[in-house]
């Protein structure tokens, strides 16, 4: 059981999250407002596949299901690099099972650069984080990464995507994320539940879709604490 960048993103937000969506997923409440934002993000994402043109998708499903096919995916990766693809999308990598599909990576040189791409008006400190995560993956999967960046949403609709370099940032969050990944993975195994007092982490930087279990608990506590 390794740790996706979904996984490390939600759990350096609350390791009980993360506990929960490992063992619990069936508490969780996605309101409609932010579905429809996921929904957006990933139109806006598919969109973007063909910002430099032609490309290759590496997407490959497990029949029946609309869940990724992981080893398949990576083969598809390795595959399409030694051929030296030049625009490769939703491109597999895997560490030590700690696994990631980078949105964009387009062929510069000897090396790729790596395009996130976010539905959004503006560059996030999160954003950052999570560039910097798919490049741990990625480096320490033998991939060679030149420039990072974040595409997000610009003010035209006519001419959407708007590319903004963060290579240095998101190229110093590996330490930090090689600080914390192992950490998450044993937490993640561990069978007891995460006990974590809610607090400003059960909205930032995400909502989180366990609120109503969580505070429905900490209700039920000042509830029986009170004697009502």
């Amino acid at each position: 059981m390794g740790i996706t960048k979904t996984d490390f993103m939600r759990g350096m937000q609350c390791k009980k999250m993360l506990w929960l969506d490992k063992h619990k997923p069936s508490l969780k409440v996605i309101p409609l407002e932010i579905q429809e934002r996921l929904d957006a993000g990933n139109d806006f994402g598919d969109r973007a596949m063909a910002m430099f043109g032609d490309y290759e998708e590496m997407t490959v499903l497990r029949p029946g299901t609309s869940i990724p096919d992981k080893k398949a995916m990576i083969e598809n990766t390795r595959e399409h690099i030694e051929r030296g693809t030049r625009v490769i999308c939703e491109a597999a990598f895997s560490y030590y099972n700690n696994y990631c599909a980078a949105d964009i990576l387009k062929k510069n040189g000897d090396c790729y650069d790596f395009y996130e791409v976010k539905n959004s008006p503006e560059v996030r400190e999160q954003y950052i984080k999570d560039a910097g995560f798919q490049y741990y993956i990625m480096m320490k999967s033998g991939l060679k990464i030149g420039r990072i960046a974040i595409v997000t949403h610009g003010p035209d609709e006519s001419d959407p995507f708007v590319i903004n370099d963060v290579t240095e940032a998101a190229k110093e969050k590996a330490a930090w994320v090689n600080e914390n990944i192992w950490e998450l993975n044993r937490m993640q195994k561990r069978p007891d539940e995460i006990e974590t007092e809610p607090g400003p982490q059960c909205m930032e930087p995400y909502p989180c879709w366990y609120y109503g279990y969580c505070h429905r608990k900490e209700n039920v506590q000042e509830e029986q604490e009170n004697g009502i």
